[in-house]
């Protein structure tokens, strides 16, 4: 049901009046809507801040030319930023003009300014870990001065979560009849559901008994991993992390490499594409095809079938 156009929640917004600036845009309407409905707000104002507000900000929409958008993007070139950062700004420009043509923000008769196209990065990047690999970070973590650094990077490898995702978890999303972990806002911007396996759900029995005796609470509103100093959930682990990783011979992985790593133990021992898509959340299943090559013996043994029909109907 629509509120009223009088009510105290609308009162004063005007989505579908015209403003002449992408800085007048941001401000007014994309970055309280984003707040609003999103997590991943705090990153797009960084990223806003930095690479837009002084550059294509203050032009007016008739200003944004085709000329214009990609001297924008020369610039960072020559700046001699990777290709995939400067296609996250090129993300973020997209969308804000598509929400200013959607939302009415571009005056009528106008000509929308046009998308931009991203820039080639070659092959997705994409680190797994051997067992082997698994054994030695684990151990490197639980020798790091870090109350919680080895049971949350087991909890990353046993669920496939997002780091973001395990560091703001509650016990409250945790429910170990059902054997679930609800994330209440992922980053999609709705809830989803993890399945917990025995192994997961058995770290989290043994980490709740430590932070017990820690003294910390474990209370439904507590984090599972608080801060000691804080009583709130960490900023992050990756100081700790790095250590434990290079300790570990194994400067190159990233904390998201345990997400891929989740990925490919699923699919080389013969989880299909479409159950770890829902594993991990995604909503298509085309960020999940970027794992499809780790099932070439499999696929190959699936054209088997065909030749043994084909053979065996040629000789009868």
């Amino acid at each position: 049901m629509l509120e009223d156009a009088e009510s105290p929640a609308i009162r004063g917004l005007s989505f579908c009046e015209p403003v002449e600036t992408l800085n007048a845009f941001f401000d007014r309407h994309y970055m309280p809507h984003c707040e609003a409905t999103t997590r991943g707000h705090r990153h797009s104002r960084l990223t806003y801040e930095k690479h837009l507000r002084e550059s294509l900000g203050p032009m007016r929409w008739s200003e944004m030319s085709p000329l214009v958008l990609n001297a924008w993007v020369r610039a960072q070139v020559a700046q001699r930023l990777k290709n995939t950062t400067i296609n996250k700004h090129i993300f973020l420009v997209n969308r804000l003009l598509r929400c200013a043509r959607d939302w009415g923000a571009i005056p009528e008769g106008m000509r929308p300014p046009p998308l931009l196209r991203k820039l080639p990065t070659g092959d997705y990047r994409q680190r797994f870990l051997s067992q082997d690999e698994i054994r030695r970070l684990l151990i490197e973590c639980d020798r790091i001065n870090h109350p919680y650094l080895g049971s949350f990077i087991r909890f990353l490898l046993l669920t496939g979560a997002r780091k973001g995702e395990a560091r703001t978890a509650r016990w409250r999303d945790i429910s170990f009849e059902a054997g679930t972990w609800r994330v209440p806002v992922s980053k999609n911007g709705r809830s989803r559901r993890i399945m917990l396996s025995e192994a997961a759900l058995d770290l989290l029995g043994m980490l709740r008994e430590g932070t017990d005796r820690a003294g910390l609470g474990t209370g439904p509103g507590d984090y599972l991993f608080p801060n000691p100093r804080t009583g709130t959930c960490y900023n992050g682990f990756h100081l700790a992390y790095f250590r434990a990783r290079d300790a570990a011979g194994l400067p190159d992985v990233r904390i998201h490499d345990l997400r891929h790593t989740f990925a490919s133990l699923l699919i080389n021992n013969g989880v299909s594409l479409y159950e770890v898509q829902e594993l991990l959340g995604h909503s298509s299943v085309s960020m999940t095809q970027r794992y499809a090559h780790l099932l070439p013996n499999k696929l190959r043994s699936r054209t088997e079938i065909v030749g043994r029909i084909v053979e065996g109907g040629a000789g009868v």
